[in-house]
């Protein structure tokens, strides 16, 4: 059946194809528009600046850590900021890696964009743990409470700071690909609180009442903003029948 729409209100989200994004749709192969290029420099600057930070405290905490009687509560502070500043450094990262992915063929690169949040957890808060369990300033309780929740910091830093799903331009240029190849137009659904984006609007999974906005963009938007990856396999579905649909209707009228 053919889209009959949705009832529902249906936001266009903006930003266009660049040159080189039209471009490469051409050839089959995802760039990202300038806008998209735009946001994702503004998410790494933002991204840098909580890194130097968390690294500066680290500085700052390590310098303390020679100056004998140590603060214990200062330290464990100082070790809450630099969990505070990775963290939120490695999330604006991550997100400016959906708006401006990296290739697999560039194996080295692509795991150090993607991954770079964990490198970053690494640097903040090793050093620091390694001086804290050489100090002979500290005793044996300020050592094992300070080293301890240094080290349950860096695990759950080095955790957000890893991208389990890495975006990348063959994963866009695919997932676009197939969209494309189903609907003939690169235009998908989602909302808010979905986690698929769709090729019908009146697809029931977004059609509820607990739905008040419908989204409407391209493959790589729906990544951008929500970072969904996957699509509505009922869409999916839909999509192939009516395909094969029209194929044999196609064929019947040659045959005429």
């Amino acid at each position: 059946m053919p889209d009959k729409g949705t009832k529902k209100k249906v936001t266009k989200v903006g930003g266009g194809e660049s040159s080189s994004a039209a471009k490469a749709k051409e050839a089959k192969t995802f760039v990202a528009s300038d806008e998209s290029k735009g946001k994702a420099t503004k998410f790494r600057i933002f991204a840098i600046i909580s890194w130097i930070v968390a690294i500066g405290v680290e500085v700052w905490a390590v310098f303390l850590l020679q100056k004998p009687p140590i603060n214990t509560t200062w330290l464990i502070v100082m070790i809450v900021v630099i969990f505070i500043f990775a963290v939120i450094g490695s999330l604006l990262w991550k997100k400016a890696n959906r708006f401006d992915p990296a290739s697999e063929k560039d194996k080295v690169r692509f795991f150090i964009q993607n991954q770079l949040g964990l490198i970053i957890s690494v640097i903040a808060f090793l050093p620091l743990i390694i001086i804290i369990f050489a100090n002979k300033d500290l005793k044996g309780k300020q050592k094992g409470l300070v080293g301890t929740i240094a080290i349950i910091a860096l695990v759950i830093a080095g955790y957000f700071g890893i991208d389990f799903n890495p975006p990348s331009i063959e994963q866009y240029t695919e997932q676009t690909a197939k969209v494309e190849s189903l609907m003939g137009t690169n235009n998908v659904f989602w909302t808010k609180s979905g986690t698929k984006y769709h090729t019908y609007s009146d697809c029931y999974h977004i059609n509820t009442n607990k739905t008040e906005e419908i989204f409407s963009g391209t493959v790589a938007q729906a990544r951008e903003l929500k970072n969904i990856t996957e699509l509505c396999n009922t869409c999916e579905k839909r999509a192939e029948k009516e395909k094969s649909l029209d194929t044999e209707k196609t064929t019947e009228v040659k045959e005429e």
